[in-house]
């Protein structure tokens, strides 16, 4: 990636809650990983029950998370979604659509372990967004 469009991304990353309070040595490593990836509005990104082995990162676009043909939340620029079928191997939990064209940093297993390492917090909020999300979605669910 030429040198401009890093120091884009690594600016970029530091405005990603998930990155909050990172360093900046440790914002480079972590812009070092994944790949950036264009999807196509209308485009199906993750398929509830379907395998799944990345977490992706929204750059730019917005995108819905349904559960069960319910729409349970709205992503957007600095949102995540695919951590649990990242940490557990287990099917996609949710389907997620691009309502806009979205522009996505995508990790795979190897480089969420590189990222965690570079950054042992970023765990701790992958936890509380995950408790979040999981609360969330009883809630909307249960009505």
């Amino acid at each position: 990636m030429p040198i401009t469009l890093r120091k884009q991304m690594l600016e970029y990353l530091h405005d990603i809650p998930l990155f909050a309070g990172c360093s900046t040595k440790e914002l480079r490593e972590i812009g070092r990983l994944g790949a950036e990836v264009r999807v196509p509005s209308g485009k199906v990104v993750t398929d509830e029950g379907a395998a799944g082995r990345e977490l992706l990162i929204v750059i730019s676009g917005r995108a819905t998370c349904r559960v069960r043909g319910r729409k349970v939340a709205t992503y957007g620029p600095g949102d995540f979604f695919g951590e649990m079928s990242l940490l557990d191997h287990g099917p996609r939990s949710a389907t997620v659509t691009a309502d806009t064209d979205l522009e996505l940093l995508v990790l795979d297993g190897r480089e969420f372990r590189q990222l965690v390492d570079a950054s042992p917090g970023i765990a701790w909020k992958l936890l509380v967004a995950m408790a979040e999300r999981l609360r969330q979605a009883n809630r909307s669910l249960s009505n």
